[in-house]
This record gives structure tokens, sequence and C-alpha cells, in this order.
């Protein structure tokens, strides 16, 4: 069941790029709700007029692949006055890798060591300073890609030329992060209105480890360690909903990157949690809340 203010329909937008395992999901538990109506954007259609705003949505429900196309599809919605999840605030710090890092520093959760460099001189001493193997990551990107595992200077040389020699936007600046060893697994959890719904090991021979890459998962147990931390990374990027990405190291959990607009296909029936239920739940209540919001204002 849906809630809802008066009897009208809560009208659900859903922006889309393609529609893969995990939109069917979402789409199918919003078809079973009552009284919602459902708005699909698909972002390689889309046009947004910045004088002519959409009104007509309690909220829309971010899926799109392409992050650039999120970011400012979220900005100009917020900026309406349209609810979104997640909002534009937690995309565009979960977007950048950096961003990310940083607003995790600031709320004090534990991270790898991070350096920012700006120059293959100053990269290079960045790495010095960190010690071989580092891992060199672009600060915008997903799905494990670009990332680069780096042994030794002359490979780490050799790297950097490459990526001034590349040029783009994305390889104007150096993200250098220690190599954390991770015996073969790592964590994902996922949050929801903070509250750390469930969790998986993603165990691969591989060192980037990811399920799109052919990672396998296996449940992992919610424990108090596990939970405080997530929720304090999903409070650190603005809430809502995520999927944190944790190492387990000696000295305790880390968290290495926080996403939002996960996966969760290999996570359903592994955890046992209805996660696309989850995901709807939370998005009615945003709408609810948008509604009441508007509801009250017109009175006034």
């Amino acid at each position: 069941m849906s809630l809802r203010i008066d009897g009208a329909p809560l009208v659900v937008g859903v922006l889309l790029s393609r529609v893969r395992v995990e939109e069917k999901l979402l789409l199918a538990e919003l078809a079973r709700r009552d009284n919602v109506e459902v708005v699909r954007f698909d972002d390689r259609q889309l046009i947004l007029d910045l004088h002519d705003p959409i009104t007509g949505c309690d909220v829309v429900l971010e899926r799109a692949i392409n992050h650039l196309r999120a970011e400012y599809t979220l900005r100009i919605l917020n900026d309406w006055g349209v609810a979104t999840v997640n909002t534009f605030e937690v995309a565009n710090v979960c977007g950048d890798k950096l961003l990310t890092s940083a607003a995790l520093v600031k709320a004090g959760v534990p991270v790898p060591r991070t350096r920012i460099a700006f120059t293959p001189e100053s990269a290079l001493e960045a790495i010095g300073e960190l010690g071989y193997p580092v891992v060199l990551k672009p600060a915008i990107g997903s799905w494990g890609r670009l990332l680069s595992k780096v042994n030794d200077r002359d490979a780490a040389e050799a790297l950097l030329e490459h990526k001034v020699t590349l040029g783009s936007f994305h390889h104007g600046a150096f993200y250098i992060q220690e190599y954390v060893e991770k015996e073969g697994r790592d964590i994902r959890s996922f949050v929801i209105d903070d509250e750390t719904i469930c969790a998986i090991y993603r165990d691969s021979p591989h060192w980037i480890i990811n399920t799109a890459r052919g990672a396998r998962a296996s449940n992992c147990p919610v424990t108090p360690e596990l939970d405080e931390i997530s929720r304090q990374a999903a409070r650190a990027v603005g809430g809502g909903v995520v999927a944190v990405d944790l190492f387990e190291t000696p000295t305790g959990l880390q968290v290495n990157e926080v996403n939002y607009t996960m996966e969760f296909r290999n996570s359903i029936d592994t955890t046992g949690i209805d996660i696309p239920a989850r995901i709807i739940d939370y998005t009615l209540r945003v709408a609810n809340e948008a509604r009441m919001g508007k509801l009250e204002a017109v009175a006034d």
C-alpha cells in the first residue's frame, strides 16, 4: 500500500536510460502500489526547458546510467522544487570520487589514505609519499573502469604520461589512493533513509572487486560496526538511497566509495531483503512529504 495525503494518485517520475534488471524491478514494484501513477523520462529523449518547469510529479526517482545526465537533470528538477531520489547534492558528491573522499574525511569516516595532485611531477611525489603500490582512479567513473594498480615508479611515469597525453577534463587531476590488500573480498552495504538494510560480501580473485566484473556475492551480516560506519558514510554524502563500498583492514572497516544509483540485482536473493520494495517505500515517503508541503503552502 502507498501512503497519500489526499485522494489523488501520487505521481512518481522515473528517470531512465535503458531499462536494466534493477529498473524493471523498481517499475514492477511501483505497479503493485495502490493509487500511484508512473511517468517515465528517457534521458535519451528528454528535453528540459529551463523556462517551463515540470510540475506534475510528486517525486522523481533517478535511475540514469550516465552521471552527467543524472546530475544535470537533478539540478534542474531540484531548482524547480521537484523532490528527487536522490537529490542533486547527493549525486554531485557521490559522482566524484574526490568529493566523496573529502566529504567522508570531513565527517570523520575512516578511508584509505588519499592524495590529489595536478601535475605528473607532483603526482609522482605524492605516490612516493604513500608508497608503492598505489591505485590511480578517474575521479568520475563506475564499474571499476580505468582503475590502475601502480606497482613501481616506471609504471607510474608511463601511466601519468598517458593521462596527460589523453588530455581530457577527467585526466586533469590525479586521484591517488593507497592500495589496500583485500584478500579477495570487500563489502557493499545498502543504506536507505539512515538505515543499513543489508550488506553483501563481494569475492573475486582480481584486485578490482565488482559484481559487474564477475565478483561473487554472498550475504554479509550487518554488525554494529558495519551499521555505524555505513550510516556515517551515507550521512556524510547527504543520505537518501546509497550503497557503501568498504574494505576490511587490521584496524577496522574503511569506506572506499559511496554510490548513488547502485545496482542491486545480485543482492536481493543473497540477503533475503526486498531492496526494490525498500527503495520504493522511501521514494513514496518523499513523495508524500513533498505533496504535504505543497498543500500546506497553498493553505497558507
